[in-house]
């Protein structure tokens, strides 16, 4: 069997065509005995188990390792328990801070705040497998739900004629969010961890043509895809009148669209995700969906959107048809604001937090080479317009008139210049590379409003004189000190890749988004991880 690699391939090449002489069948409902059925390719390769189990083993393998759906149970009942661990843990709190002894009165609160506040958990569907596990919507959900918690209890207090101390409200609501926000953090990680065991996957069968199909098992086979929403590619199949492959991205082809059910059975998927099929619309893909049903498996349908976030579609039902509502980016308004203000005030406490170390610093790279311990340098931010970002400089001062010299050496992405061991780079300034320390000046940036905490990184005049129209739409918004780019590769990236994040932050921006960007940058910092 012909392998095939290399960084720009063909739908063809990535599809790799079933040697002569062993013909393509697809998986059929024959009188064979269960977990016996012939696929193309089966006896020539040998599968991981854990994504495409051979036949003897397929429904050995199935009982042993754990479904998706009791893993997110599992995820549910320990949020629930953290919810209410969190918040009879802040009631006591604030009531033992507000009055020492705790009077009879109020020995009811730490019962009745956790039973008020998982309730109200559960009706914003902060539990529900859809939300949990993946992405800032559960976070939404929650911050949402402890708006309604806090608004409660204030309401009760008013009621009681302020026999009620609002203090408490004050120190028990945000304690309970907070702690639940926490929880569900750790919580991921454990659900990290169990996916990267290769327990709770979501063994998916891809249905579409070979183009969609490629695409699509490109995005599931990603590393961060796989254990962030657990979706593993394990069966194609294609139409029939296409090429005959017996692998697409080393998942075997199993058959055709009309072979769905019993490929479904053959590699003991648990969902089904219909890319671009003609075939499989309308009535069809309704009566696949009831016999999906009938088995437990679950139907994903692709609407051929890319990067774009959950929030920003909806469905619209119209004379019994269902269409999918796509909502225009929202950069201007109320929003903004609010990015302003976050940027403004978070900024500040990143001074008065990080000024000493910002001082020691900028000595230290005075001390340990000759020039100023700032680097200014010309970038291009919001719609065009130029200004000066500041860097603690982290190469000699003669550094932009040896990039000729050192051009046969790129190590870049073919738009950015980057060398692993740049002989440039000063020894402190290795250490302030490696960890990010290099750009904390540009809180500076942030403070005079030509940067944001988080958004796409900022270009260089040169870069920007030949960007495309698509890439123009970076500079939409305000260059970030972080930003996706930043938590999912770095310097590793290639120029597709980090366009692909920055066009996906601006398409999707939020406030929730900027947190988890902020949270996800602390760690990539520390590991000092595709930095250089």
């Amino acid at each position: 069997m012909s392998e095939v690699s290399g960084a720009a391939l063909s739908v063809e090449q990535l599809i790799q065509t079933q040697p002569s002489g062993v013909p393509r069948q697809p998986v059929t409902d024959s009188d064979s005995r269960p977990g016996e059925r012939w696929a193309p390719g089966a006896a020539e390769v040998g599968f991981d188990e854990l994504l495409v189990p051979s036949p003897r083993t397929n429904h050995r393998i199935t009982r042993r390792l754990e479904r998706p759906r009791d893993l997110l149970a599992r995820y549910s009942r320990c949020a629930r328990l953290i919810d209410a661990a969190v918040a009879a843990l802040g009631a006591a709190l604030a009531v033992r801070v507000r009055f020492g002894t705790v009077p009879d009165v109020y020995l009811l609160l730490p019962v009745l705040l956790p039973a008020t506040w998982v309730t109200l958990a559960w009706l914003y569907r902060t539990y529900e497998h859809r939300f949990v596990g993946a992405g800032v919507e559960e976070f939404h959900r929650l911050t949402r739900a402890g708006l309604i918690l806090f608004a409660t209890v204030a309401i009760v207090a008013y009621s009681l004629n302020g026999n009620f101390p609002r203090t408490l409200a004050l120190m028990s609501v945000p304690f309970a969010v907070l702690g639940s926000m926490a929880g569900r953090c750790l919580l991921r990680i454990g659900l990290r961890r169990s996916r990267a065991a290769g327990r709770g996957l979501h063994r998916t069968l891809v249905v579409g043509r070979s183009d969609a199909a490629v695409a699509l098992i490109e995005q599931l086979r990603h590393t961060e895809n796989s254990l962030h929403h657990a979706i593993v590619p394990v069966g194609v199949c294609l139409p029939g009148e296409e090429v005959s492959p017996s692998h697409v991205h080393d998942v075997p082809v199993v058959g055709t669209p009309s072979d769905v059910l019993a490929a479904v059975e053959y590699t003991a998927a648990d969902a089904v995700a219909v890319v671009s099929q003609p075939d499989l619309s309308g009535h069809a893909l309704r009566r696949l969906s009831w016999a999906l049903e009938d088995r437990g498996v679950e139907l994903l349908l692709s609407p051929g959107i890319v990067e774009v976030a959950g929030p920003r579609l909806s469905i619209r039902p119209l004379a019994g048809m269902s269409l999918l509502h796509l909502e225009r980016p929202r950069l201007r308004g109320t929003r903004r604001a609010m990015k302003v203000a976050f940027d403004y005030s978070a900024t500040l406490v990143l001074l008065l937090l990080l000024g000493p170390l910002m001082l020691a610093l900028a000595l230290a790279v005075r001390l340990t080479s000759p020039g100023p311990a700032l680097f200014r340098q010309t970038r291009v931010g919001t719609d065009g317009r130029e200004f000066t970002v500041y860097k603690f400089r982290s190469m000699v001062t003669d550094a932009e008139a040896r990039l000729r010299e050192l051009a046969d050496a790129d190590e870049g992405n073919g738009v950015l210049f980057k060398i692993r061991n740049d002989p440039r780079v000063t020894p402190i300034g290795r250490v302030l590379r490696k960890y990010s320390l290099d750009e904390l000046p540009q809180l500076l940036n942030v403070l005079r409003g030509t940067m944001s905490l988080v958004g796409p990184r900022p270009p260089l005049p040169s870069e920007v004189a030949g960007y495309s129209p698509t890439e123009i739409r970076r500079l939409r918004v305000r260059p970030g000190m972080t930003g996706l780019w930043q938590v999912s590769g770095r310097s590793d990236l290639t120029w597709e890749e980090s366009l692909r994040l920055d066009l996906r932050y601006v398409d999707n921006w939020s406030l929730a988004l900027d947190l988890s960007i902020l949270w996800r940058t602390v760690r990539a910092v520390t590991q000092g991880s595709g930095a250089y």
